[in-house]
């Protein structure tokens, strides 16, 4: 007891040491930890369940540890700062033995849809395994020399992000194998609300694995819970679950980032814009990728350059480096400057398909998987407006407000 009281109080020590240690590495450079800070501002009340030391590390005592992480595994020193839970946990003896990165690496660099590649991490030569490509569900060989799993990954609240589709996986791998889950929860920043066309089973994928809808209103803890409690898992299997809660948060409460979740979602203003622009990746309209606005802007060189003034020609950047039409100018609409949304905007969607020249070429197969039905083109390629296409979600969203009531802890 004695022992585990002087890590707990150890901690704040180290961490502010370290982050002074870390300003010059690059794992605090702008492309991984420096999110753009106009109009930012961390909620200071909320205590991140990482920060709950106390509440864990008992579980972690004498134990073999994996964690599923990325940049956004961070916990916060009394200062203010941030340093890598990783970090932390290596300084506190836990016998941290692996790591496991989603899309997007555990670094957070790589593109999207980009292979991340086993490896060791670049800052503390932890090995790390890839949880994207091939290799989306730990293996048994992968979890054999491990007693607990730690899942600390930051989402945005959408059901095409994909960090929720693995903590999916990791669930039941860890289900298989008698691999205890513990998850650390994190702020949801599009948590105040759901919206959205339910996924329907037989369009499920990677970037839609339950009958949810676009988003969600969940904490990761809150969806862990779900996938246990709805009996997602293969033959209705559970996990050993433990979520470990965040002190002073509640759904109404904005939380704004302070790293970027992955190299596209760069400010508040994009993942606001994330739940409605996303569709835009199963078009032929560019979502702001190789740009500096990524799912700030969108554009298209079909659409219609006297209804669309605004003009941008995509880039090869970092975390874009094939952008849709690459070196094309492209006629749209500048969204970054735009209040707040609270629901999915369904009229850029509609507007784009009503004045493009290519209506033909306009939806790719892409599209389905992200909507998580046909409806939603259906109903855009027979002219219905944004209000009668909201008016055919919301018998499902009232059965899954009642489903997700269930699982809240917030």
């Amino acid at each position: 007891m004695l022992k585990r009281l002087f890590k707990s109080t150890f901690l704040f020590a180290f961490i502010g040491i370290l982050s002074c240690a870390n300003q010059n590495k690059k794992e605090q450079s702008s492309e991984e930890i420096a999110i753009n800070n106009q109009n930012e501002t961390v909620t200071e009340d909320i205590i991140l369940a990482a920060n709950r030391t106390e509440a864990y590390l008992p579980m972690l005592e004498g134990k073999k540890v994996g964690i599923v992480g990325n940049q956004t595994s961070i916990m916060k020193n009394k200062a203010g700062e941030f340093t890598h839970v990783v970090d932390s946990l290596l300084a506190l003896d836990v016998n941290l033995v692996k790591g496991f990165a989603p899309e997007h690496g555990f670094r957070g660099t790589a593109d999207a849809g980009e292979a991340v590649e086993d490896g060791k991490d670049t800052q503390t030569g932890l090995p790390v395994i890839s949880l994207y490509g091939d290799n989306k569900k730990p293996k048994a060989a992968q979890l054999e020399d491990l007693d607990v799993l730690i899942f600390d990954l930051q989402d945005v609240g959408t059901r095409f992000y994909t960090y929720i589709s693995s903590l999916h996986y990791v669930m039941e791998a860890c289900a298989e194998n008698d691999v205890q889950l513990i998850v650390f929860d994190r702020p949801n920043p599009n948590g105040h609300y759901i919206d959205g066309p339910i996924l329907e089973t037989e369009f499920k994928s990677f970037v839609g694995m339950h009958p949810i809808p676009t988003v969600h209103g969940l904490t990761m803890g809150e969806y862990a819970k779900m996938i246990n409690g709805e009996k997602w898992l293969k033959d209705g299997i559970q996990c050993d679950l433990e979520v470990i809660e965040m002190e002073n948060y509640d759904h109404s409460k904005t939380y704004n980032l302070p790293v970027k979740p992955s190299p596209n979602l760069p400010n508040a203003q994009a993942i606001n814009l994330y739940p409605s622009l996303c569709f835009f990746e199963g078009t032929n309209v560019n979502a702001g990728r190789g740009t500096d606005k990524q799912f700030q802007v969108f554009g298209s060189p079909f659409l219609d350059k006297e209804y669309f003034d605004f003009t941008y020609t995509p880039e090869s950047k970092a975390g874009a480096k094939n952008p849709k039409h690459l070196g094309k100018e492209c006629y749209g609409r500048d969204l970054s400057e735009i209040d707040p949304v609270d629901q999915i905007n369904l009229e850029w969607l509609i507007e784009t398909y009503q004045n493009t020249d290519k209506k033909d070429e306009f939806f790719n197969a892409f599209f389905t998987k992200l909507a998580g039905t046909e409806e939603l083109q259906s109903q855009i390629e027979k002219g219905l407006s944004a209000e009668e296409i909201r008016k055919s979600w919301q018998q499902g969203l009232e059965e899954f407000e009642g489903k997700r009531d269930t699982y809240l802890i917030y």
